[in-house]
């Protein structure tokens, strides 16, 4: 084992204890948190001790929701992935006889200049890139925090 393994392995050993401490501070410090203690000199104390009471058996597994019968059945999700994979793999069959063959890629490429110089450009995309920063800055500012408020106190 070289040095440098030796060094990582001593760097797990302590990272795991840092961890594992961690953890039992943690636990620790929640343990008596469990049963909190009202106030009982507060006016509100009997209402809230009341509260407490009636609902100290919630929730219920009774009061949770049936599951929906409409569920699909693990034997039945698999066979619809079945079927996905089938009708997957005759697509990919489809998509392997057809002839991908490109004759003359400039008259495409002409093609396609064409197509989309035919379309009328939104004038967003007409901008200029100065257009643009000018757009940016004005964004920025529009966007700054306003100045702090003095909070010092009024003379009397």
């Amino acid at each position: 084992m070289t040095t440098l393994d030796m060094n990582a392995y001593q760097a797990k050993k302590i990272g795991g204890l840092l961890l594992a401490a961690t953890g039992a501070m943690l636990g620790a410090g929640c343990a008596g948190t469990s049963r909190p203690s009202a106030d009982s000199s507060a006016p509100i104390a009997p209402r809230i001790q009341a509260l407490v009471d009636a609902n100290r058996t919630y929730p219920r597994w009774a009061d949770f929701p049936k599951t929906s019968s409409d569920t699909l059945r693990p034997v039945e999700v698999a066979a619809r992935v079945n079927t996905l994979r089938a009708s997957a793999g005759a697509l990919a069959g489809e998509a392997s006889r057809i002839e991908w063959t490109l004759d003359d890629s400039v008259a495409f490429a002409a093609g396609i200049n064409a197509r989309i110089d035919a379309q009328a450009i939104a004038p967003v995309t007409a901008e200029t890139q100065a257009e643009v920063e000018a757009f940016a800055a004005d964004l920025r500012r529009r966007g700054a925090a306003p100045p702090p408020i003095d909070r010092t106190p009024a003379p009397r």
